[in-house]
């Protein structure tokens, strides 16, 4: 049962993580305003959250309710997962970084004023983060089904 909770919580992340992604990409468009500024960090807050669980049952997973560490971590598939999995939570820095600094602005009752070359790079960070979630479900399916498997 702890296994298939596990699993649930793991899938439930994944899910929240790309919906909230989304979420940004459509929030995030120039002029701005005081509501969708404040939605905006929020929802980015909830979604390193969400990256942070994704991460934490992705653990358990492979340590205690899959099948076995020696397993994932002889399968070349799982390395790509894990590999695009780190890359889109460094994309998410640049997003993360412009909301953050975004607090002083917002708690005063202010609209922040991105520039066009901040609205280009973040929603293209956030844009290349939606696809590379994207594929790791599919890497997720082959590895299950035996592919990727080392030696």
């Amino acid at each position: 049962m702890a296994a298939a909770l596990v699993a649930y919580l793991h899938f439930l992340a994944i899910f929240a993580l790309f919906a909230l992604l989304s979420i940004e990409h459509v929030l995030f468009k120039a002029p701005l305003d005081l509501s969708r500024a404040r939605s905006l960090m929020i929802t980015d807050l909830v979604y390193g959250i969400c990256a942070g669980l994704v991460l934490a049952t992705g653990v358990a997973r492979v340590l205690w309710f899959g099948k076995g560490a020696t397993y994932y971590m002889g399968n070349s598939l799982f390395h790509a997962k894990l590999g695009l999995f780190i890359l889109v939570g460094l994309l998410s820095i640049l997003p993360t970084v412009v909301f953050i600094k975004w607090r002083k602005t917002v708690k005063a009752g202010q609209v922040p004023a991105p520039s066009a070359r901040q609205v280009r790079l973040v929603t293209w960070s956030i844009r290349i983060e939606l696809l590379l979630l994207l594929v790791i479900p599919l890497l997720a399916t082959l590895m299950a089904r035996g592919y990727g498997v080392i030696g």
